[in-house]
């Protein structure tokens, strides 16, 4: 679940940050507050939300509904819970790696008669990988340890919904402390590892 919402927020965050960096525009303002919004909203109050948007009352979870796709308390819910919560990690890393591009490569680009979508593959991201790289790995890291948005849209269902926080949780209201023990290490282990390569690449300078 953690990898296609970090996949999730690749496809919708660069373009957004690209966006934000690159463009001024009525309402950028806004949009930069909505971007940063799952950083400072509980979680609890972004589930609820989030569900009365999906749920099968909900205007996009109605939608879906009559066309014979489920969202809430689905795995497909666990998904968006998690991209929602870790999307602004992605952005706002993005953003600042778009912003520190010198444009002049980027307008040279441009007399040559590059499009600004060959620029972007070509110019731009080669330039931020490090960033965007490094925004990548903490959306991934937050997806994973999302919780309360994942609980209130997607419920903690054994082997459909229940991810590594939510077995967690229900392994230490069980009293099953080692249980829980060892799945907190396999979460602490993942993100440690991530974190560590992730520094081993920033020092490359090619």
């Amino acid at each position: 679940m953690s990898a296609v919402a970090t996949a999730v927020t690749l496809l919708i965050g660069l373009p957004l940050a690209w966006l934000l960096s690159h463009r001024r525009f009525p309402g950028r303002d806004v949009l930069e507050a909505v971007v940063v919004l799952p950083l400072i909203l509980p979680p609890t109050v972004l589930g609820y939300y989030l569900l009365l948007l999906i749920g099968r009352q909900g205007p996009v979870g109605a939608a879906l509904a009559a066309a014979g796709i489920e969202i809430a308390f689905t795995w497909r819910a666990a998904v968006v819970a998690a991209a929602v919560g870790s999307i602004a990690l992605l952005i706002k890393a993005a953003q600042a790696g778009f912003e520190g591009v010198d444009r002049r490569l980027e307008q040279a680009a441009r007399t040559l008669g590059r499009s600004e979508w060959s620029i972007f593959w070509s110019v731009t991201l080669p330039l931020a990988w490090r960033a965007v790289l490094a925004g990548t790995v903490l959306a991934f890291c937050r997806a994973m340890g999302e919780f309360g948005i994942t609980l209130m849209v997607a419920g903690s269902i054994p082997g459909r919904t229940q991810t590594l926080p939510l077995a967690i949780y229900d392994r230490v209201q069980a009293n099953q402390m080692t249980d829980a023990n060892a799945l907190a290490l396999i979460a602490v282990g993942v993100v440690v590892v991530l974190i560590f390569g992730v520094s081993r690449l920033a020092r490359l300078r090619y």
